[in-house]
């Protein structure tokens, strides 16, 4: 298969039952990324591929002829190629031919920079390629030779497959070793009990602006896509709470499956988190928007983020005329106006979260002894700003926490009757 990232001319192809504004918008824009022109496009339509060449025969002589007029040395499919689609295209038109999957493998390789990136990458760029082994082989289909190897022997390409399965299995077992460490990590923050956030959105919404916008964090941003492939976790406090939020990959129309599998663990930091804010380009024309919104919501259904609490933050609002910010939120309950680059809206954003999160609070009064001064802490650290008064028995303190967590501080608890009556005997203070 074909190297993308090598400078090369491509005509973009996609079958579709009816052209809808740009179809290949996207995969225009992989391409664009992996450093690959664009030098033409074609498209057909019919209800589905054909299931041996992708393109009919007439389409496919069309192809064939724009590859001459346009000096285009590639093509790139907009779907996912079968192993035997992309052998009979490659045959018929005597250039590499390449699908979306292998473009954004090539993207996914060239920007994961951590140790789990790169072998979430290797583990999807595998699987891959497992099936197609044959198409890239074939030169080596032969039995092998030398010690070891006469006899009924093995032919090569099953040689390696079977080394293709054993690293699929090393990774996998890798992965699986570093998902736990991350679980313990998150386990260890939900001890914390901070609420945690997820920024997710489609690839180059500007998530990672809005993260530095903030927290501070200073993380790199390009106008490129899936620019961010490893998730980064910062803090940040607002009206005295303390927030984690995170930064994760952002999606696209027909992610393909095994990216989804491969890149589960980093995926997952969202279907975990107590609140989405879910980043939306609102510089973009409505009807891609509109796609854009429903190709994150089904990947969000299918790592199971989909019942996660959510507001719509529509991004780079900056680009957009008065009248065009008029209509942005017109019938949109659960969305603000921001633009992560200027800091515009960013503030209501924050009012935002924080209201979502007091609906899930609960008024506790409680009277702390002195010398559980360590629970106090605990306390600050969830609850945030709190209303204390100090008595000669400890500290009466007024705040609102989640829930789920009151009955931590249960034996604290004090009814109504007894605060008051602390209040009218401890007016004097410790000491």
């Amino acid at each position: 298969m074909a190297n993308p990232r090598a400078r090369q001319r491509a005509i973009a192809i996609g079958v579709m039952p009816e052209e809808n504004g740009d179809p290949l918008a996207e995969l225009k824009e992989l391409l664009r990324t992996a450093g690959v022109a664009t030098a033409g496009e074609l498209i057909q339509h019919r209800a589905r591929p054909d299931p041996d060449r992708y393109l009919g025969r007439g389409k496919l002589r069309e192809l064939k002829q724009a590859l001459g007029a346009r000096g285009a040395n590639l093509v790139a499919c907009d779907d996912e190629l079968l192993p035997r689609q992309e052998r009979n295209l490659e045959t018929a038109l005597g250039v590499p031919v390449i699908d979306r999957t292998a473009v954004i493998l090539d993207i996914f390789a060239d920007h994961a920079q951590s140790a789990e990136g790169k072998l979430q990458v290797e583990l999807a760029q595998l699987e891959y390629n497992l099936a197609r082994m044959r198409g890239l082989w074939t030169h080596l289909e032969r039995l092998g030779a030398g010690i070891g190897t006469r006899g009924p022997g093995e032919s090569q390409i099953e040689t390696d497959r079977r080394l293709a399965r054993d690293r699929i299995a090393t990774l996998r077992r890798r992965l699986s070793g570093l998902e736990r460490n991350r679980g313990l990590m998150r386990s260890a923050r939900e001890e914390a009990s901070l609420p945690a956030i997820a920024l997710a959105g489609y690839t180059n919404a500007g998530k990672s602006t809005l993260l530095n916008a903030l927290t501070g964090a200073g993380i790199g941003v390009g106008e490129r896509l899936f620019h961010t492939l490893d998730p980064t976790t910062r803090a940040y406090t607002h009206n005295g709470r303390r927030y984690l939020i995170t930064d994760t990959v952002g999606f696209i129309r027909k992610l393909p499956h095994q990216l989804v599998e491969a890149f589960k663990a980093t995926l997952e930091e969202t279907a975990h988190a107590d609140l989405l804010v879910h980043v939306v380009d609102a510089a973009e024309p409505a009807e891609r928007r509109a796609e854009s919104i429903a190709a994150v919501d089904t990947v969000l259904e299918e790592i199971g983020g989909g019942g996660t609490p959510r507001v719509l933050a529509y991004n780079k609002v900056d680009l957009l005329n008065d009248d065009e910010r008029r209509e942005l939120l017109i019938g949109e309950s659960d969305a603000v106006a921001i633009s992560a680059q200027t800091g515009e809206g960013t503030g209501e954003l924050l009012d935002w979260i924080e209201a979502a999160f007091e609906e899930r609070l609960e008024p506790v009064e409680l009277l702390v002894p002195y010398s559980a001064g360590g629970r106090l802490s605990e306390l600050h650290r969830i609850a945030g700003d709190l209303e204390r008064d100090d008595r000669p028995e400890g500290v009466l303190v007024k705040a609102r926490i989640p829930t789920a967590l009151s009955h931590r501080f249960a034996e604290f608890a004090v009814n109504g009757d007894e605060a008051e009556g602390r209040g009218r005997d401890g007016d004097r203070g410790p000491g």
